[in-house]
């Protein structure tokens, strides 16, 4: 009889004692099987969960040996950023700076001496007759002017390129910002992670089925950023230092050259001034003896003609003489010696009249060109005094004020 169709088929209201036998023997040998079963699970299970426990607990150490590895990584790279980006921010300071800089001298150069230097033009073109000259004043002070806006212009474009070098600097400078601020982050993650135990609470038990993959990227792209940046910062902080350089060198020369000019058209100014009070000098000596020559001249006419009135009272006498012998009787005219010297007497008259006449006339000419001469020479006195009035005082002290800086 089968044992299976024994056990399967439907009970009969009684047993056989060997069926109760064989039953038992059954039931041992499913206890022992499943005891058996059960022993080697519990040491499968032991042994596998003191190797799960020794694996786990290896990946846990080496996962936060990695952990600490990329934190030091990550600290590592933070010092680098945060040195830098205080390089940076100096090299802003000091562009910020030198931006004052060109924008004072621009302002010294705009607003001070070009202005100075068209307030002379325009004074000089007051000046009168004569001085009205393109002189070396007139050619400095014009050279003067392009070497203004020259120097204007330069510095205009000076300060457009320090301003875009500013702008550039910030832009890096945020870059650096934006690196460190995401440092900053991983770093607080990542501490926290490594602060974590497993018999912690409120751990996440979903497990994560991707870790990003649209915005991770492997190491080398992650190291590869700072240095970018760094890099970066380090070239636009080369470009700096020799725009600062460079700007140095700009003030410089500009400067100078500007001082230089300044200093030629001064002393074109001085020579000028003393070469124009020296021909009012000798115009004011002219005058005075033009003058004097005038009183002389006018002492002079009036000599002549008192000496022709006098000649008047002679040459009446004579005639009058002469009118008396022409009274005596028929035989007592001759030409004796008297009458002969009357009549010498009467043309030596009229020809000393006449020399004084035309002596008289020279003389009141000479004495109207004298008045004129001496009416051009205070015309000219006057043209000078205004020339210098314009370049030793109105000019010259506008030019005191001209001052080239850059603090």
């Amino acid at each position: 009889m089968n044992l299976v169709s024994t056990i399967t088929s439907p009970p009969s209201s009684k047993f056989t004692l060997d069926e109760w036998h064989l039953n038992n023997q059954f039931r041992q040998r499913c206890a022992q099987a499943q005891q058996e079963r059960a022993d080697r699970i519990l040491i499968e299970a032991k042994r596998m969960c003191e190797s799960v426990a020794g694996i786990v607990k290896t990946n846990k150490e080496e996962t936060e040996h990695q952990l600490r590895e990329k934190l030091n990584d990550i600290e590592f790279r933070e010092k680098e950023l945060l040195l830098i980006r205080k390089d940076i921010a100096l090299e802003i300071d000091g562009l910020l700076t030198y931006k004052q800089r060109i924008a004072n001298t621009l302002t010294s150069v705009k607003r001070n001496s070009l202005a100075i230097c068209e307030k002379c033009l325009a004074a000089r073109e007051h000046r009168l007759g004569i001085d009205l000259v393109h002189d070396d004043v007139e050619k400095e002070l014009l050279k003067e002017r392009e070497m203004i806006q020259e120097a204007e212009n330069l510095l205009a474009r000076v300060l457009e390129e320090i301003c875009e070098e500013i702008r550039k600097m910030k832009a890096t400078l945020y870059c650096i910002d934006n690196d460190y601020e995401n440092k900053e982050c991983n770093l607080h993650i990542d501490r926290r992670n490594v602060a974590l135990k497993e018999t912690d609470f409120n751990l996440n038990t979903c497990i994560q089925s991707t870790l990003h993959p649209d915005t991770s990227m492997t190491m080398n792209e992650w190291e590869q950023q700072t240095d970018n940046n760094v890099i970066d910062a380090n070239k636009q902080m080369n470009g700096a230092k020799q725009l600062r350089s460079y700007i140095d060198m700009i003030i410089k020369q500009t400067i100078d050259g500007l001082n230089g000019q300044k200093d030629a058209t001064n002393k074109a100014f001085k020579r000028r001034i003393e070469q124009t009070q020296e021909a009012k000098t000798k115009l004011e000596l002219q005058h005075s003896e033009i003058v004097k020559q005038i009183a002389a001249m006018s002492d002079n006419i009036t000599q002549i003609k008192n000496s022709i009135a006098d000649k008047e009272g002679y040459m009446a006498l004579v005639n009058t003489r002469l009118g008396s012998r022409c009274q005596r009787p028929e035989t007592e005219v001759t030409r004796d010696l008297a009458e002969a010297n009357l009549v010498k007497e009467i043309y030596v008259l009229r020809k000393i009249v006449a020399t004084l006449q035309q002596m008289l006339c020279e003389a009141e000419t000479s004495l109207r060109y004298l008045f004129k001469t001496q009416v051009q020479l205070e015309e000219d006195i006057n043209v000078k005094t205004n020339s210098l009035h314009i370049d030793d005082v109105k000019c010259m002290i506008l030019r005191q004020s001209m001052d080239y800086y850059a603090h």
